[in-house]
C-alpha cells in the first residue's frame, strides 16, 4: 500500500503547527512537568492498573487546556471529570496542585 507523501507532508505540517502552539501555550509549563513525571511517580499516587489511562488523558486534557486557553476553572473541571487518579497525578504538577488546593 502505497503513502500518499504529500497528504502526510500536509498531516504533519499541521501537527507540528499545533504542537507550537501547545507548547507555547497558557499551560505549557504545566504540560512539560506532567509529560516529565515517571512511572514510579503516577503509580505511587495511583496504585491501580488504570493509572496509565488516566495519565493519557489527563495530558490530553492539559495539551487541549494549553491549546485553547482554558480558564483554570474549566480546565479543573475538566480534570476532575477524568476521576480521582487524573486528580491524584495533577497534585503532582506544581501549576496543576494549585487547582485542588
Amino acid at each position: 500500500m502505497a503513502i500518499d507523501m504529500e497528504a502526510f507532508k500536509k498531516a504533519l505540517d499541521g501537527d507540528l503547527k499545533q504542537n507550537e502552539t501547545v507548547f507555547k501555550g497558557k499551560y505549557s509549563a504545566q504540560l512539560q512537568e506532567l509529560l516529565g513525571l515517571t512511572d514510579a511517580e503516577i503509580k505511587e499516587v495511583c496504585p491501580g492498573v488504570q493509572a496509565a489511562q488516566d495519565y493519557d488523558k489527563l495530558i490530553a486534557v492539559v495539551r487541549e487546556a494549553s491549546r485553547s486557553n482554558l480558564s483554570q476553572a474549566d480546565l479543573t473541571n475538566q480534570i476532575k471529570a477524568l476521576g480521582a487518579n487524573a486528580v491524584q497525578i495533577a497534585k503532582l504538577v506544581g501549576g496543576l496542585a494549585a487547582l485542588f488546593a
